[in-house]
């Protein structure tokens, strides 16, 4: 899976509200998944088998544990004004701010944990640009389930955010348990992931 990187127009100097609105109103492939990356609009044809399955079952794990008051989003646009709009795997965010809010995203700020899955083709766009855009957007957490790692399967949740980075609060391994912290106070097996 590779993601296609599209010019919006041709020429320089687009601003951010013109690269937003042309964000909102293409047309694109089902399935794919449409964001706002490094300036240019992305678009990444839907993920494997595996992705989803890991995808899935962290979604009915947060879903079992996470405060009544909480939604767990698929498709959920979080967007950092300036640098960009991104579609996490699964996104936290309280119930009452995704029925408050207008229009198609969500500011980072709202969103207390995102969570991405690597895929193979662009794994250093989870690693790096999405983990600077998430911190810079001042989301509590980042959980990243990084498939194709140089060691093997991890999962690295990081939180702290700053200006572009994050403290990794624990690295684990495909198969160890991961604890997330308050507001979830949750622990997630991993045992359940496909390796594959």
């Amino acid at each position: 899976m590779s993601a296609l990187p599209v010019d919006p127009l041709p020429g320089d100097g687009y601003s951010w509200d013109e690269l937003v609105r042309l964000w909102e109103t293409m047309d694109h492939p089902e399935g794919c998944k449409v964001e706002i990356i490094a300036g240019s609009i992305t678009v990444t044809p839907s993920p494997a088998n595996q992705h989803h399955s890991i995808t899935f079952k962290l979604l009915r794990a947060l879903l079992a544990g996470i405060p009544p008051d909480r939604g767990v989003y698929t498709t959920l646009a979080v967007a950092i004004p300036g640098y960009g709009v991104y579609i996490p795997d699964l996104v936290v965010v309280p119930e009452a701010v995704v029925d408050e809010t207008p229009g198609n995203y969500l500011p980072a700020g709202q969103a207390e944990l995102v969570v991405e899955v690597t895929p193979p083709s662009n794994a250093g766009r989870d690693r790096m640009t999405k983990l600077a855009g998430y911190a810079l957007g001042g989301i509590p957490l980042y959980l990243l389930i990084d498939r194709w790692a140089s060691g093997g399967p991890t999962i690295t949740l990081f939180g702290e955010p700053g200006d572009r980075v994050y403290k990794t609060l624990q690295t684990v391994k495909f198969g160890d348990p991961l604890h997330l912290p308050a507001p979830f106070d949750l622990t997630i097996d991993t045992s359940v992931f496909p390796l594959t």
